[in-house]
């Protein structure tokens, strides 16, 4: 008997299935989705916080227990970063509304991102066709020091 698997929103280079897949998460059923209540942060990895004026473009996705429990301990052991699962409700690009798992630090040390892991995001976001003010949010996190 296969393990359940439950809606899970994914966000910042989690959205690339490449790279989900090299974890041990390939998934067989997804689409993009906005998650209302919470602003991204790349400081230097992406993150979310709460603001009830914003929202976040990413992807919901049947996974596992087992997969997200793999996807995050390497999170924890190779990135340093602890994410902890919270129930959200996101809104699919045609309108359904999916009760859904969302992974987010409670606490992230703030350092600037690498111009790869954004270029990498920016990327992601226009193949899932997000829209152009989203991408331009994405691109504000470029580091200052590398863009002028």
């Amino acid at each position: 008997m296969s393990e359940p698997k439950i809606w899970t929103f994914f966000y910042g280079s989690f959205i690339d299935l490449g790279v989900l897949r090299i974890l041990g998460v390939p998934l067989e059923k997804y689409e993009a989705a906005r998650l209302s209540g919470f602003d991204i942060r790349i400081q230097p990895l992406a993150n979310l916080i709460r603001a009830d004026r914003d929202c976040v473009y990413g992807i919901v996705a049947l996974a596992s227990h087992d997969q997200l429990r793999r996807l995050y301990d390497y999170a924890k052991k190779e990135l340093g970063t602890v994410y902890f699962p919270e129930p959200v409700l996101v809104e699919t690009l045609d309108g359904k509304w999916r009760p859904a798992l969302c992974y987010i630090a409670p606490e992230m040390e703030p350092r600037p991102p690498s111009n790869e892991y954004i270029e990498h995001i920016v990327e992601l976001a226009k193949q899932y066709r997000f829209p152009d003010w989203y991408i331009a949010r994405l691109e504000k996190f470029y580091p200052q020091t590398s863009r002028g």
